[in-house]
């Protein structure tokens, strides 16, 4: 009885070591079907591109966009409704400067770099920058990795990771659900080998290529004269760098709300590996989707025959060039100067002139055969008759002494400005040189100039009167 009891015993125990053992196993089971909280991606783009614009639309928060300076961190809700578990996808959003390129140390770190899907953010409202921002956010994350010097080993993991998502893609039709639902295992898969053009420059890191604001296409076309073989010329230079380093590719609205649920839906499936059923889109310009592992060369070709002005081989910048910003032709302003000063520079600029050297003297007497042939006399005696005085002129005398017309002339002038300022200041004329010594001035200038005119008319005859001698 003692050995029965023993027995019975020792079956309840090894009974409750299988229970709990059992409940552990569906625990840590379960617990290996949650969605892991370390998964994350890296926007990478130029400002402007829409980066932040985009995130808040996949967040549904629009009415939240706030954009940060340097290095952004933000989140997704992720929901896999067949587990009915939920976590968060962490957001990293790269300034567009690339001044700011070493922030990518907190975003992709030695531990983190495993985990990440690099989202590289192009503006096809402005189509000159696309293939410009695409190489050099490259270069930035090429320079990165090298940077965080990883074990060859784990490079090489990351590589073949790249390379057999490439090989693994099947259409999502119901048929190859089907197949995946039927229990065919990975290794059963026959995997072909790549073509030469197809991942060429592998980085170890699955990448996005995202195109926004595609509603600015009609723009484009009103505004640029774009056609829709620009369209496609741009498309192909995309599709080959996304087929060189293993993206796949969005074209997305935010503003017409075009693609942006179907990119949440392929991140997650490619982070997650939950359900996505889309198959490539192809046929719309402005919604254009190519899952990594779907493209090829040949596919890209078909572009190339709506291609009629452009060749295919032409460079990016040859057709798609940056238009020249013109700055607004604006009339410059003058302002006028105040009439105090402008008068005060004038005195000073009189007061600096040199004196006249020289001897006016009248105009030699012309003979009568000459004066009648003339026709600068003639021209002279016209003037004259019309009541202007001629300016007798004679030859400079090295050595004379300045003529008093000149002095008195200039003297003139000077109390005439003398005079304006004090009239327009309000203040009174310097004693002994008012007004009245002003007005004597101008009178004894005039007096000299109706002498000078009399001594020319006395010593050159008027025509008329040559002709009546004669």
């Amino acid at each position: 009885m003692a050995d029965a009891d023993d027995r019975g015993s020792v079956g309840e125990e090894e009974g409750g070591k299988d229970l709990w053992s059992s409940i552990l196993s569906e625990v840590s089971s379960s617990a290996s079907r949650k969605l892991p909280s370390n998964k994350s991606i890296v926007l990478l783009g130029y400002d402007g591109s829409g980066k932040t614009t985009l995130i808040s639309k996949l967040r549904g928060k629009e009415d939240e966009i706030s954009k940060g300076h340097g290095l952004e961190y933000t989140y997704l809700d992720v929901h896999d409704e067949e587990r009915d578990d939920s976590t968060r996808l962490g957001v990293w959003i790269l300034d567009g400067d690339p001044l700011h390129k070493n922030l990518l140390q907190y975003a992709l770190t030695v531990k983190s770099i495993n985990n990440a899907v690099i989202v590289q953010v192009v503006d096809i409202s402005r189509p000159w920058t696309i293939m410009e921002s695409l190489h050099s956010w490259t270069e930035v994350l090429r320079e990165h990795i090298h940077s965080l010097k990883l074990p060859p080993k784990e490079l090489n993991e990351m590589e073949e990771r790249i390379v057999r998502q490439f090989q693994e893609y099947v259409e999502p039709d119901e048929a190859n659900e089907d197949r995946r639902r039927s229990g065919i295992k990975d290794e059963d898969r026959v995997l072909l080998p790549l073509d030469e053009n197809i991942l060429s420059d592998n980085l170890g890191l699955p990448m996005v290529v995202v195109v926004t604001k595609t509603d600015c296409m009609s723009s484009l076309e009103k505004d640029r004269d774009y056609r829709e073989e620009h369209f496609d010329f741009i498309q192909q230079h995309i599709r080959r760098y996304c087929l060189k380093y293993g993206a796949s590719l969005f074209y997305t609205s935010v503003k017409e709300n075009k693609n942006c649920t179907l990119l949440f839906k392929y991140l997650a499936h490619q982070i997650y590996g939950l359900p996505f059923h889309s198959p490539a889109l192809v046929v719309d310009k402005e919604s254009v989707f190519i899952p990594a592992g779907w493209d090829s060369v040949k596919k890209i070709n078909i572009l190339s025959e709506h291609l009629k002005v452009i060749l295919p081989e032409d460079r990016f910048e040859d057709h798609i060039v940056k238009p020249q910003l013109r700055k607004p032709i604006q009339d410059k302003e003058i302002v006028a100067e105040d009439e105090q000063t402008f008068l005060a520079k004038q005195q000073q600029l009189l007061q600096k002139m040199p004196v006249a050297t020289g001897i006016a003297r009248p105009q030699q007497e012309i003979p009568k055969s000459r004066a009648a042939a003339s026709p600068g006399r003639v021209g002279s005696d016209r003037r004259n008759s019309a009541g202007m005085s001629p300016v007798p002129r004679g030859p400079k005398v090295e050595g004379a002494k300045p003529g008093p017309g000149g002095a008195a002339s200039e003297g003139v002038l000077a109390n005439f400005f003398n005079s304006l300022l004090n009239k327009k200041s309000g203040t009174g004329a310097a004693p002994g040189r008012g007004g009245t010594a002003v007005r004597s001035d101008a009178a004894a200038e005039l007096d000299r100039m109706n002498r000078a005119k009399k001594m020319v008319s006395q010593t050159n005859p008027s025509p008329n009167d040559s002709t009546e001698s004669s």
